[in-house]
């Protein structure tokens, strides 16, 4: 049988009178308005009671064979809180006054009723029934709040006193629940605390909210105190007497200021690498360049003597800077990364809480009293993605970096979203780290203020920030160019002014980072002991200085060089015919067409083409997988000469 939905939200009354003409009558009366349940007994009565709790009136006779009406409502009271109504057919004052005492009953009338003032009376008492029952459970959820809130809540009336308290608040004063109640914040906090909080009443006076974060000093937070809370005071509206209340939330956020010390201080740390790199890398092509030049001309010259004494205590001081520049590529390299096989889009939904929790923290609401949001979006990619080898730890920080850096540019409120994607590229991404394969895609969306041209050019630099003083060192982005870079994906950010921006993190899929042209055999080489004979080299490095000496050890040992000066020039010469190359030497880090580029469109052109990278400052996330043709500068003769040997014997990539 179907029930009509709106019979189900009607008031239910519970009829009770030994007559069945009665109950009939009553029936009739009500049941246009409220659900009917009718019973001749009163015994029966309580057993329907017990049974249900959603009776909102019982009507009951007084004079019954069974039980009189009075005695029947007083037993009602331990199984229903149902308004109750007595109806009499005499003048029974002493029943009545029973009724009143011991079944708390609402009203009471006589036999015969006035229909439309016994309507009335039930009508009355489901409504005080409902409102009872609202009340009831308002009551219980803010008991439930108070007492199980993990921050501090207490409510305070116009006059600032404290009408409700729970524990957590009520410790921070180190009083009791109730020797907070009544009293103002002024009389129960420390007196090194009345400056700040008489500044915050004002500002709560003023402009209806207040929210500060507060450094304890160390004799009033004791053991139990953290160092640093967040106090949140909010204008609440008009009592009961028309006074005004307000909400004080008080909250310990000295974790996460620590974290945020900790994160900050893990950025400058990360600057300083970046620059320590920076710096090794052009020392790295200084060095080159002085080394090879000294040993190039120690070789011309005697081999004893003053010079030579000269030449070989010049060559011992270069050798000494180039110690230093690996300690320095040592502390700038992060060498502490755990790549591993990671599935990003579990990774995200296990952060989800840690995002909203950030947002909340770090601006909670905006100017316009907008809230920020935060969205973790996989649903089009749940299923497709496969794992990337990657640091969990590192991926993690950069997400949260990126979120943080939403909330600041959204002081209006909005929603972030975090999605996933699979990304294949088919070509070369000039100006990128992406070459052709297939990438799995972070993107971290916001509804912020956007950035300008002349902004998103320089989102990379390190230190270089919009923020205001204290809220970003700038090097977040940099920190995360450099982690992402490193295992060999890419950053790519898309925004304009006033209409939010876009990062997306390219991360490359596991096993299938770069597809180089099938391996074919040069024609020119044979298959083993070539090293010996001299070879077409083509040398592609953008500083001169390092150019010349590779060039130089190489047509000392009989090589023949072409030297080129950018990726561009080198792949243009070889469109043009350029005649057999048997080996390319290829500095990694060059401006505009990388070395991983540049040796992308060279094999396209010369497949099986044998390649010896050159770095100064590289990670092998930066170089092709699994390649092990990778000379770091600076180098000798020797041991480029070796590298050559190892790699001409082997058969071509």
């Amino acid at each position: 049988m179907k029930t009509d939905p709106a019979a189900q939200v009607r008031p239910v009354v519970l009829l009770v009178d030994d007559e069945a003409e009665i109950l009939v009558a009553l029936t009739d009366l009500l049941e246009d308005t409220f659900t009917v349940l009718s019973t001749t007994s009163p015994t029966e009565a309580l057993e329907i009671l017990s049974a249900r709790n959603d009776v909102d009136v019982i009507v009951s006779d007084q004079r019954m064979p069974e039980m009189g009406g009075d005695v029947m409502l007083a037993r009602a009271r331990a199984h229903s809180d149902a308004q109750a109504i007595l109806l009499t057919g005499y003048a029974d004052i002493g029943a009545v006054a029973a009724a009143l005492n011991q079944g708390r009953i609402s009203f009471y009338s006589h036999k015969p009723w006035d229909p439309d003032a016994l309507r009335a009376m039930i009508v009355q008492a489901a409504d005080y029934h409902r409102l009872e029952r609202e009340l009831r459970t308002e009551r219980m959820l803010l008991h439930g709040l108070l007492d199980n809130l993990r921050s501090g809540l207490g409510f305070k009336d116009a006059q600032g006193r404290f009408i409700r308290i729970n524990q957590q608040a009520a410790d921070f004063y180190g009083r009791d629940i109730n020797a907070c109640l009544g009293r103002t914040e002024e009389e129960l906090c420390d007196a090194d605390l009345l400056p700040i909080i008489r500044a915050a009443q004002e500002r709560l006076r003023t402009e209806g909210r207040d929210e500060e974060a507060l450094e304890l000093p160390a004799h009033i937070r004791g053991a139990a105190q953290g160092r640093w809370r967040e106090i949140t005071r909010v204008v609440l509206g008009a009592l009961g007497d028309g006074s005004a209340s307000s909400v004080v939330i008080n909250r310990d956020i000295t974790r996460q200021q620590e974290m945020a010390a900790r994160l900050r201080q893990a950025e400058k740390m990360q600057a300083l690498g970046t620059l320590a790199g920076g710096i090794a890398h052009d020392f790295n092509n200084l060095l080159t360049a002085v080394l090879g030049s000294l040993e190039l001309v120690r070789d011309m010259g005697p081999e004893e003597g003053p010079m030579a004494r000269l030449l070989d205590n010049a060559a011992a001081a270069a050798q000494r800077g180039a110690s230093l520049t690996r300690r320095l590529l040592n502390f700038s390299r992060p060498r502490d990364l755990s790549l591993e096989p990671v599935d990003v889009n579990a990774l995200l939904h296990g952060m989800e809480d840690l995002l909203a929790q950030t947002v909340v923290s770090r601006q909670g609401k905006g100017a316009n009293g907008q809230p920020c949001s935060i969205v973790v979006d996989t649903a089009a990619s749940d299923g497709v993605l496969p794992p990337v080898c990657t640091d969990a730890g590192q991926l993690e920080l950069a997400v949260l970096n990126l979120c943080i850096n939403a909330v600041d540019a959204m002081p209006g409120g909005g929603m972030i979203v975090v999605s996933t994607a699979l990304k294949q590229v088919k070509e070369i991404v000039a100006g990128t780290n992406l070459v052709p394969g297939n990438y799995v895609m972070v993107s971290v969306t916001d509804q912020g203020v956007g950035m300008s041209p002349d902004t998103l050019a320089r989102v990379f630099e390190p230190f270089f920030t919009t923020k205001d003083v204290g809220r970003g060192t700038g090097l977040g982005l940099s920190m995360i160019y450099g982690f992402i870079r490193h295992v060999g994906g890419e950053v790519q950010v898309r925004s304009q002014p006033g209409e939010g921006t876009r990062v997306d993190l390219c991360l490359p899929v596991q096993g299938g980072l770069r597809a180089q042209g099938k391996a074919r055999p040069a024609a020119s080489l044979r298959a083993g002991g070539e090293s010996s004979r001299a070879l077409h080299v083509m040398v592609v490095d953008d500083e001169p200085g390092v150019r010349a000496v590779t060039a130089g050890f190489l047509r000392a040992r009989g090589h023949e060089v072409l030297e080129y000066s950018s990726g561009t020039a080198a792949v243009h010469a070889m469109e043009e015919g350029l005649g057999p190359i048997d080996l390319v030497i290829m500095d990694v880090m060059m401006p505009g067409m990388g070395g991983l580029e540049t040796v992308h469109h060279l094999q396209a052109l010369r497949p099986g083409l044998r390649v010896l990278y050159l770095t100064g400052y590289a990670s092998a996330g930066a170089l092709p997988a699994g390649s092990a043709n990778v000379m770091h500068k600076p180098f000798t003769q020797a041991d480029l000469a070796a590298h050559i040997d190892r790699i001409m014997q082997r058969p071509p990539d």
